[in-house]
């Protein structure tokens, strides 16, 4: 008898599961709202006590950090467990905290070693906030997840 191939949610839940037992994610409060092979959208709101800097607006390190986060989902949904080995993002506008930043990232390039994202982070309005491309480096795999789906 052959296995039924896993369903998008079975993948989500996989990469979700594995991203729970993050503690810096869950201290930055990111979210994962969708999950696709090679993307994936994750949000997070701004908090005013964990995420701001002196001029009340977010803290550049805090949009790195949830554009970081979606370069590795991504990459998780082809398969690939990674180490983000290099990026570059552009600051291009600001958002407030109570409002919500949303990052979406897109594999460009899957090799067997390395892995190319691009990622944007939006806030609630769809105005574009962060350009993030990176470069991670497969260490493993996560055996349920197959490169392509």
């Amino acid at each position: 008898m052959s296995e039924q191939p896993l369903t998008k949610a079975d993948i989500t839940k996989i990469i979700v599961d594995n991203y729970s037992k993050n503690a810096f994610v869950a201290l930055c409060g990111i979210e994962f709202q969708d999950i696709s092979c090679g993307t994936a959208v994750l949000t997070m709101k701004v908090d005013s006590s964990k995420h701001t800097n002196m001029y009340s607006v977010v803290h550049g390190g805090a949009l790195a950090a949830l554009a970081d986060t979606a370069l590795g989902t991504a990459c998780a949904s082809t398969g690939a467990r990674i180490v983000t080995i290099d990026y570059s993002i552009n600051f291009l506008k600001n958002i407030k905290a109570g409002d919500t930043a949303k990052s979406v990232a897109r594999v460009l390039q899957r090799g067997h070693k390395v892995i190319v994202v691009e990622v944007n982070t939006y806030d609630s309005h769809d105005i574009l906030l962060t350009k993030l491309q990176g470069t991670a480096y497969v260490i493993g795999s996560f055996e349920n997840i197959p490169e392509k789906w």
